[in-house]
């Protein structure tokens, strides 16, 4: 059997169908609030209603415990939110009518929350050595750890770049004036908060979740890129999985894709999909 066709299950089950509607509901939450309009980026900045529910890091101060499962139903721009959506009902409508709505909704939760722990993880590892530098500067702020948190960071040319040469300067000419150091503190709080308050939202770890089980449960069945080239599901979903890894590593500048994301939310689906298959006998697809 070379193709897996639905017959008598609901092309829209339940769980896809509210999905949709909450998702797009989100979306135009979002455009009210923000103040952007369909088919551009929403280019989320800091102090936006977004922020309460997009995902953060987690030493931003913009982090909240409900961020891990809210972010998964915002959306960047509407392609974003379009190409999620086809997504999830191109591959989680089967999964739903295998599984029925209640082990769906877990999976996908399940697949989402991966998605975010692990590009946590990224998060905390790209940006180690800032948070080291700043709490080292935080805790002894002297102008040479000011003069090495400027120079590394870029400060003359990135954020708020007149207002830290203006202390550099001033602080040259009086090295031990307190509240100098006291701006300094400020400012380089600000830079950081700033460097780890970048937003990620999207259903994309989720449905990459629904990526992986279908190629896992049906690796047979032929997915017809372009509607018009077809591919085994197992290798499409081995080449899509190969290239997030890829970019992932090679982590290239300008990239704002969370690749991480996408690569936690295929294996927690593989990972379920496989234990919950581990005692089902029957042949796959």
């Amino acid at each position: 059997m070379t193709q897996f066709r639905p017959g008598s299950f609901q092309i829209l089950p339940v769980i896809i169908k509210n999905l949709l509607i909450i998702n797009g509901l989100v979306f135009l939450a979002q455009i009210t609030f923000d103040g952007v309009y369909p088919g551009s980026d929403l280019q989320i900045k800091v102090g936006n209603t977004s922020h309460l529910f997009a995902l953060h890091h987690l030493f931003s101060p913009l982090f909240k415990p409900w961020q891990l499962f809210t972010h998964m139903f915002m959306h960047g721009s509407l392609m974003h939110l379009i190409s999620n959506m086809f997504a999830l009902w191109m591959f989680g409508s089967i999964l739903e009518n295998l599984w029925g709505p209640k082990r769906f909704l877990i999976f996908y939760l399940v697949c989402g929350l991966g998605a975010a722990l692990l590009h946590l993880g990224f998060l905390w590892y790209e940006n180690m050595q800032l948070i080291s530098d700043f709490e080292s500067f935080k805790a002894h702020p002297t102008l040479q750890a000011y003069l090495n948190y400027y120079n590394t960071y870029n400060l003359n040319s990135g954020y708020d770049y007149n207002i830290a040469a203006r202390i550099l300067t001033a602080w040259q000419y009086e090295p031990n004036n307190l509240q100098i150091a006291e701006q300094a503190v400020m400012l380089v709080t600000e830079h950081a908060n700033y460097s780890l308050s970048e937003a990620t939202l999207g259903a994309s770890g989720a449905v990459f979740g629904c990526l992986a089980a279908f190629g896992y449960l049906f690796p047979n069945t032929h997915i017809y890129l372009y509607f018009f080239v077809p591919i085994k599901a197992k290798w499409f979903v081995l080449l899509y999985i190969a290239f997030e890894l890829s970019m992932a590593v090679r982590n290239s500048a300008g990239d704002n894709i969370a690749r991480w994301a996408h690569l936690g939310g295929a294996i927690v689906g593989f990972l379920l999909v496989y234990f919950w298959n581990k005692t089902n006998r029957r042949r796959f697809y």
